[in-house]
């Protein structure tokens, strides 16, 4: 698993919660009791119609609220081992929500979620880490009636899970097309937010096919429906009242709502649980390679007409794209004829397929596009590295590095200039410039001074390899 050599994410202290709501020994929420003279509410004798242009919420939540359960989990497990993972386990500013009554507790761990019944026999889905490593989960439906489940499989990958509880003739939703989603759509949730079942909330689809750093690559539905703590794995509605999404996660300052939630697509959902409905599993493709984002530094060091595509730092020896003959340096600008613009795309695309499945890549390398053909492979993960865009543009034509032989390419004795404003250092060692070997000093010396005002090192630190862009001009 690679990682950025700086984060691009410093300035802004985010929060990545997944959201599911934990309680660490069985504690609870107290709430403040109304005063007893307060003045009675007068009874509304019909509901206000719908106003034109917009979608019948009330509906949606009347036909298919029922569908919608309450999660509850228990384990005796330590919160870490429980699926709330510790801060040294995910990358700084992006974390799993974890209560602080569950940190450095050992058991009983409760912890809550929501799920949507998806077969009138009993299956239900909701996401992994809401039911991972548990060792009792009961779900309650919207009628009060509660069940023990049985998790059929989970898919931490996606975040996906799949229940089975012993019942007959339950209410089911009907899922629709996440692809059919436009930004600006209104969409509505159902879930348990802080326990309270059953709780309606509503908004727009801000934006589709968001690819977030947790190396999942998910093509996440961004909406602004506040989703917080319990609200995880319960169904995003379209207007229509289908299933269009699993909530999972939001971005947060404070570990809750802040404007900012992610879904998973229910094509990709369905996917995934049918495959552990047949298997007990899931599988996923893998390519073989690790990308990274292309910025404008890094579009003008390889010649593109514009910052997009997919720039592979890594080929994994052996694997699909070594096969296809896919090299470091490579810009992956479609796959199939879809546009990959972000480095994101790239896995989020290649995620709704199945492995063995041929896919076409055009490729951009040594200034012009050519096409090439993999054959998928089967992998538990695919490994997104993401470029630091936001390096300080270096004034002057000097590289600022002091080099020397090494065993796999030239080490870096000292940076300074423009070299250390994009984040080189003493250790690193240096690949490949512009897509070349660097294979001697006086190579890389030529290499730069052939180069246009910006040159891609690909860079080794560790076990992690990455293009950086370095302005020399």
């Amino acid at each position: 698993m690679t990682s950025p050599l700086r984060s691009r994410f410093r300035s802004a202290p985010l929060v990545l919660a997944l959201v599911a709501a934990g309680v660490a020994g069985g504690a609870g929420v107290e709430l403040a009791q109304r005063s007893a003279h307060a003045a009675p509410v007068a009874a509304v004798a019909t509901a206000a119609p719908t106003p034109a242009g917009l979608p019948d919420l009330a509906g949606i939540a009347k036909a298919h609220g029922a569908a919608v359960v309450n999660i509850t989990v228990e384990g005796g497990a330590h919160p870490q081992q429980a699926g709330l993972p510790g801060a040294d386990e995910l990358p700084e500013f992006f974390r799993r929500f974890q209560p602080p009554q569950a940190q450095g507790r050992e058991a009983p761990v409760r912890g809550a979620g929501s799920g949507f019944i998806v077969d009138a026999g009993g299956l239900v889905l909701t996401n992994a880490h809401v039911v991972k490593n548990a060792k009792e989960v009961t779900v309650k439906l919207n009628d009060r009636r509660e069940f023990p489940a049985k998790v059929l499989g989970i898919d931490e990958r996606t975040d996906v899970a799949v229940l089975k509880i012993d019942a007959k003739d339950l209410p089911v939703v009907k899922l629709g097309r996440a692809a059919n989603l436009q930004a600006g759509e209104w969409v509505m949730a159902i879930g348990s937010p802080f326990g309270f079942e059953n709780t309606v909330t509503a908004g727009v689809v801000s934006a589709k096919s968001r690819s977030l750093p947790d190396g999942s690559g998910v093509s996440f539905i961004q909406t602004d429906v506040a989703v917080n703590p319990g609200n995880s794995g319960g169904p995003l509605f379209n207007a229509l009242g289908e299933v269009v999404g699993i909530n999972s996660q939001i971005y947060s300052r404070s570990g809750g709502y802040q404007g900012v939630s992610f879904a998973i697509p229910i094509e990709l959902a369905k996917r995934v649980s049918d495959q552990i409905v047949a298997t007990g599993k899931a599988e996923h493709v893998k390519l073989g390679v690790v990308v990274q984002e292309v910025n404008q530094a890094l579009a003008d060091s390889f010649k593109l007409p514009r910052p997009a595509g997919a720039l592979v730092s890594r080929v994994e020896p052996g694997g699909a794209g070594e096969k296809a003959g896919l090299k470091a340096g490579d810009v992956i600008q479609s796959a199939d004829g879809q546009a990959i613009v972000a480095s994101g795309d790239l896995p989020a695309y290649l995620g709704q397929l199945t492995p063995g499945k041929a896919v076409k890549l055009q490729v951009w390398r040594d200034g012009k596009a050519q096409e090439l053909t993999a054959k998928l492979g089967t992998a538990d993960a695919e490994t997104v590295a993401k470029a630091d865009g936001d390096a300080a543009p270096a004034e002057g034509g000097r590289l600022g590095l002091a080099l020397r032989p090494g065993d796999n390419g030239l080490v870096v004795e000292q940076a300074s200039g423009p070299a250390a404003k994009a984040g080189l250092r003493a250790g690193d060692v240096v690949l490949s410039i512009n897509g070349q070997p660097a294979r001697t000093v006086d190579a890389a010396r030529a290499a730069v001074q052939g180069g246009g005002k910006s040159v891609a090192l690909l860079i080794q630190r560790g076990d992690a390899r990455l293009f950086v862009p370095v302005q020399v001009g």
